[in-house]
């Protein structure tokens, strides 16, 4: 699979950083990555990351590449995606955050790229598909959303859910960490609460996710609610869901999560009495906390799950984009 990596930020360095660090990331050649950052900027920004740590290699900027290792890859920095010559390009993985109209969605494709996936909400995306909810619906689409991190961590979670019980309502409240859509210091950011600096305060706010989901999800629209606390961690977010079941269930509720998630590859789990650090570099969508389920009664449940909000999504554009190359 060739894959070009448009936009050398958080998603598209953690990208990058899995397929050359992770054995299971075989056969993906990055032809070229595009950022219209200064190079040495990119090169620094790769090598030294204050989440996941410096690089265990070799890092340079070069003439029109970035050098790792014995590797180099083609380093251009084109504000108009569609002006590259990608013919032979598998996927182009839109990180740049700013594929949220047709024209900008459409350059990958204009430029001889078989396909486009972009790292999260777009409206100029003919389908948004989450591993686990409904990447079934996949075709042959090539303008592909992978969504928001927090729908890759709830999404599969109702749908299994609502699958094996039957969900009658719920709500979920992501406990997010800061991201760069929020200043460092009190700064002018639309809501007032988001002007607030992020690395001082928890948040309250809104999330993309409630929507989503009703769209990656359909039989449960309208039926879950959700709202976001963006807190001071660096990365790891958790999704906190409480979920009324369409009947009794007497079933204990771990016992239930663990039955209808055995063997999914993007539902983990943990019995123990971890803390978000501990939860860094982990791949799964989601990582249900066993001790921290609760119910009170045979109608409703709370279940608790982590998410790496950086890697385990970076994961999830790698395995979207192998199903779209595979095609």
């Amino acid at each position: 699979m060739r894959i070009v990596i448009n936009g050398f930020g958080r998603i598209g360095r953690t990208v990058l950083r899995q397929i050359l660090s992770q054995p299971d990331h075989q056969g993906i050649t990055v032809a070229a990555i595009n950022d219209i950052a200064p190079l040495e900027t990119c090169a620094y920004l790769f090598k030294y990351d204050s989440v996941f740590g410096p690089y265990q290699g070799a890092v340079e900027a070069g003439q029109a590449s970035l050098k790792i290792g014995d590797l180099e890859i083609p380093f251009t920095q084109e504000p108009d995606l569609s002006a590259l010559d990608l013919a032979g390009v598998d996927v182009v993985m839109e990180c740049t955050g700013k594929a949220d109209t047709n024209d900008i969605a459409r350059r990958g494709l204009e430029a001889g790229a078989r396909n486009v996936l972009i790292s999260g909400p777009s409206r100029a995306a003919e389908k948004t598909l989450v591993l686990g909810a409904n990447e079934d619906q996949l075709g042959d689409l090539r303008i592909v959303s992978n969504g928001s991190c927090t729908t890759n961590a709830l999404a599969p979670l109702l749908r299994g859910l609502d699958d094996a019980v039957g969900i009658e309502a719920g709500h979920m409240t992501t406990i997010h960490c800061y991201t760069g859509s929020q200043p460092m210091v009190d700064a002018p950011r639309g809501p007032l609460e988001r002007s607030r600096a992020g690395g001082v305060s928890m948040v309250p706010t809104t999330t993309s996710a409630t929507k989503l989901v009703g769209k990656v999800v359909p039989q449960i629209n309208g039926r879950i609610t959700g709202a976001a606390v963006r807190v001071p961690a660096i990365s790891v977010s958790a999704v906190d869901l409480t979920v009324t079941w369409k009947r009794a269930v007497s079933e204990p509720v771990n016992d239930l999560l663990k039955r209808v998630f055995a063997g999914n590859p993007v539902i983990g789990f943990t019995g123990d009495r971890v803390v978000s650090t501990d939860m860094r570099t982990r791949p799964e969508s989601l990582v249900i906390a066993l001790p921290e389920t609760l119910s009170a009664s045979e109608d409703q449940a709370r279940i608790f799950g982590w998410y790496d909000n950086e890697w385990g999504f970076s994961c999830r554009m790698i395995d979207m984009a192998r199903l779209m190359a595979e095609r």
